[in-house]
């Protein structure tokens, strides 16, 4: 978690609003949709930590929102492994698992 962590802080940290609607081609994922999509990927994952399948494609928050989603969403998760509680799925499913949507 700490490297998910310091990896996405760092490629986020100055990033300006205007980047979230950039688009490399026709076709591909804004910066705020991958945001986005990643950040419903940790709550899916700590849903699947508490024996919970719920999973929501979440449209983007504006940009400033979306970041600091991006980091509660990660503190609450590595909370949740460092909790002790039992796992509700195995540590292979919640860190290897696809997407229901994928």
């Amino acid at each position: 978690m700490a490297t998910v962590s310091y990896r996405g802080g760092k490629a986020l940290r100055g990033a300006p609003a205007a980047f979230a609607g950039f688009r490399a081609s026709p076709g591909t994922r804004t910066p705020a949709q991958i945001l986005a999509h990643v950040n419903d990927l940790f709550d899916w994952a700590l849903q699947l930590a508490d024996g919970r399948h719920v999973w929501h494609d979440s449209e983007p928050l504006p940009w400033d929102a979306e970041v600091a989603r991006f980091h509660a969403g990660l503190a609450r998760f590595d909370a949740r492994l460092a909790s002790g509680r039992p796992l509700g799925s195995s540590p292979e499913r919640l860190f290897q698992a696809r997407s229901p949507t994928r």
